[in-house]
C-alpha cells in the first residue's frame, strides 16, 4: 500500500481537470490519496473530480480549502458554512472521507482549519486583493479568528490508535517557517492568510510523524521538530516552476 499526497488541483482549469481524467484506472487500487483542498468552488466540478479519484484509489481523504468554500457563484442566501455542509454530503456520497481513519499500519488524520493572522496581520494591499474576503460569506460578526476556531473545534482526534505511523493533513499551513527562504520579501505580504498555529498545536498533540498541507502552491519537503512537512500542490497551469504537477508517494508499506 502506498500513500499519495496532492493539493490545489483547481479543476476549474480545463488542463487540470484533464490531468485528473487521464490518471490510470488500475495503478492505484491498493493505495490511499490525501487530497488537501482547493478542488473547485463549483459543486458539480467538485463532485466529478472526487468521483474520478475515488474510482482510482482504495481510499480518498479530503479537507476543503478556501476555494472550495467560495460562494460567489452560488445562491445569494448561501454562506460558506452552508457550502461546507454540501461538500461534506458530497464527500460522504462519493465514498471519500473527512474523518480520521486507521488503514493498516497508518493513521490518516484530516485537520480542518482556516487562517487567523497568527502569522501576521494583513496589510491594505492584501485586504484589497485577497479573493476570500469577497468570495466567502460568514455569519455576521465572524472574523478570521472565529472562522478558524469554528473549524478547529470540529477536529476529532479521539479515533487515533497508538502504534501507527500518523499522517495528518490540512489545507492551511500549520506554521509559517515551512515557507522556503527563497520567497522574496515583496511576496511575503500573503503570509497572514496562509494558515494558523492552532493547526501546529494539534499536530504536536496528535504526535504526527508526517503532515501534508496545501494552499501556498509552493512544493515543499522539510523536517522541523521531528515532523516531516510536505506540500505537493498541483496549482494553476502556469505555476510549473513551483509545483510538481504529479502525484507524490509519501509513504509505502512493506
Amino acid at each position: 500500500m502506498r500513500v499519495f499526497a496532492l493539493s490545489d488541483i483547481h479543476v476549474d482549469f480545463a488542463a487540470n481537470a484533464a490531468w485528473v481524467s487521464a490518471l490510470p484506472l488500475h495503478d492505484y487500487q491498493e493505495d490511499i490519496l490525501i487530497l488537501a483542498g482547493d478542488v473547485s468552488d463549483t459543486l458539480e466540478r467538485f463532485r466529478q473530480c472526487l468521483e474520478e479519484f475515488v474510482l482510482r484509489f482504495r481510499r480518498v481523504f479530503f479537507v476543503p480549502g478556501n476555494h472550495d468554500l467560495w460562494v460567489i457563484r452560488d445562491e445569494k442566501w448561501m454562506t460558506s458554512l452552508d457550502k461546507f455542509e454540501q461538500i461534506k454530503a458530497i464527500v460522504n456520497a462519493c465514498g471519500a472521507s473527512m474523518r480520521p481513519e486507521n488503514v493498516g499500519e497508518v493513521a490518516i488524520v484530516p485537520l480542518l482549519g482556516w487562517y487567523d493572522y497568527s502569522f501576521g496581520m494583513p496589510d491594505p494591499q492584501l485586504t484589497g486583493m485577497w479573493a476570500d474576503f469577497r468570495a466567502c460569506r460568514w455569519p455576521d460578526g465572524w472574523r478570521e479568528q472565529e472562522i478558524t476556531e469554528h473549524f478547529i473545534a470540529q477536529n476529532d482526534i479521539s479515533r487515533i490508535q497508538p502504534g501507527r505511523f500518523i499522517i495528518s493533513f490540512s489545507h492551511f499551513l500549520p506554521r509559517i517557517d515551512v515557507m522556503p527562504i527563497f520567497i522574496p520579501p515583496e511576496k511575503r505580504n500573503i503570509y497572514p492568510v496562509l494558515g494558523s498555529d492552532k493547526l501546529e498545536r494539534l499536530i504536536r498533540q496528535i504526535g504526527s510523524d508526517m503532515h501534508v498541507y496545501g494552499h501556498s502552491h509552493v512544493n515543499r519537503d522539510v523536517v522541523i521538530g521531528g515532523v516531516h512537512y510536505i506540500n505537493n500542490a498541483f496549482a494553476y497551469p502556469h505555476e510549473e516552476r513551483i509545483a510538481a504537477k504529479a502525484l507524490r508517494c509519501i509513504y509505502r508499506t512493506e
